[in-house]
């Protein structure tokens, strides 16, 4: 008898998988934290107005954005020169801000609804009349707690030549 063995089968030996899962979570965490999530695609021209006296909003997550200005030199054959409002990623109506605030307000939970707050983010060359138009939507559906985005600035850079 032989000492040692000769292997009869030429198999090859199983895929050694014990390193796997690390590979997965090593490439999980690495596309979350190279991940940028998109807020919305400005349609628009967004040159918002300086102010002096500003403050950064606390949760982002309870803001509901409504974008306003004339739009970007991509659209203006298709929509003109006049300021429009935008709503997510599209252009819109004054009298769609109502359905756009309930949809906003139905996807949060219940308890955060009242802590809602509808962001102005509007050009400093629109037309106040939009603005004016925005608001009174806005009070129709009881959306009274309003912010106007402003950069840090000197306020008389805000005026027309």
């Amino acid at each position: 008898m032989s000492k040692f063995k000769k292997k009869k089968g030429g198999d090859l030996p199983a895929v050694n998988t014990a390193s796997l899962p690390d590979i997965v979570f090593m490439l999980l965490f690495f596309f979350m934290v190279a991940t940028v999530m998109r807020e919305n695609t400005l349609l628009i021209e967004n040159k918002l107005p300086s102010a002096d006296q500003i403050e950064k909003l606390e949760k982002k997550d309870l803001v509901m954005y409504i974008y306003a200005g004339k739009p970007s030199a991509n659209y203006q054959s298709q929509y003109g020169t006049e300021a429009r409002i935008q709503l997510n990623d599209k252009f819109a109506d004054v009298s769609e801000i109502a359905a756009f605030i309930a949809a906003e307000r139905a996807s949060k939970r219940e308890e955060l609804v009242p802590f809602l707050t509808t962001s102005l983010k509007v050009d400093k060359d629109a037309n106040m009349g939009l603005v004016g138009d925005i608001k009174q939507e806005l009070r129709k559906v009881n959306a009274l707690k309003i912010n106007y985005a402003a950069i840090q600035g000197d306020v008389s850079k805000n005026k027309k030549n």
